[in-house]
């Protein structure tokens, strides 16, 4: 008995889970009627049918004209335009259409268009604008595409090559530069051994004059010694001579 009371209360928690989920799931807006919606729906098939009769070579001169008016929802519809016509072709006609009241005031029209080569929306924005007769004004113009799931895993698998193959030619950028680091030390090596080194000072020349008066004064001795040893007819080697003076200049004159 007990059992069968948990199991009881068990699925009487799961449906008021599953009613709360249900209850927190934001509804779908309602399709807006009435005249008002009838005039965007005409300004934005207006706008599709403008932008898809610029032909292919002048929708980037169109883009410029229209960025310099001002005009940035035609502006930004020639964009998309210009990024997706490749895949879709040209517009054959509008399958359907739907105005609601978007989160922030404003108003969203999507078309449900066929291109030549697949199906896709065009979506146009518009927000309260009292200058305008109709109280609104497109605010951006924008063309998605309904790709495959072929095309679509095609498109993410490209994109994981080309993000890892640029990757993988940054590593090895960053290899070959660090693998090149040792011929540049090589290279400042080989520059500072090629430098010429600073010449030696030259030596001090050696003190000479006092050897040069030393031997002037010998020979001085020997010659006065020599004269003396004449002069008193005796041997020179009894002589000694112990010091030596210059005479005044007058002296020598009167000798």
């Amino acid at each position: 008995m007990k059992q069968n009371m948990r199991r009881l209360w068990l699925m009487v928690c799961l449906v008021f889970s599953l009613l709360a989920l249900s209850a927190c799931t934001a509804a779908e807006p309602a399709p807006l009627e009435g005249e008002l919606a009838n005039e965007i729906l005409m300004l934005t098939a207006g706008a599709l049918e403008s932008i898809n009769a610029v032909p292919e070579d002048s929708v980037e001169a169109e883009e410029a004209e229209a960025i310099k008016e001002k005009n940035t929802a035609i502006a930004d519809g020639l964009s998309s335009w210009k990024s997706v016509m490749h895949d879709t072709g040209k517009v054959q006609n509008v399958i359907s259409g739907v105005v609601t009241e978007s989160e922030d005031g404003g108003y969203e029209c999507v078309l449900t268009v066929e291109f030549a080569s697949r199906k896709g929306e065009f979506k146009g924005f518009f927000a309260e604008d009292y200058d305008s007769p109709l109280g609104v004004s497109p605010t951006t113009f924008s063309f998605t595409p309904e790709y495959t799931t072929g095309e679509k895993l095609a498109k993410a698998g490209m994109n994981t090559l080309m993000g890892m193959g640029i990757v993988f030619l940054v590593l090895i950028f960053i290899s070959i530069l660090i693998s090149c680091f040792k011929y540049i030390n090589a290279f400042e090596n080989k520059n500072k051994v090629a430098a010429p080194a600073p010449a030696a000072p030259a030596p001090a020349p050696v003190p000479v004059a006092e050897e040069e008066n030393l031997a002037d004064d010998l020979e001085l001795a020997a010659v006065i010694t020599a004269a003396i040893a004449a002069f008193d007819n005796t041997s020179a080697d009894g002589l000694v001579v112990r010091s030596i003076k210059r005479a005044p200049g007058a002296k020598w004159k009167r000798a």
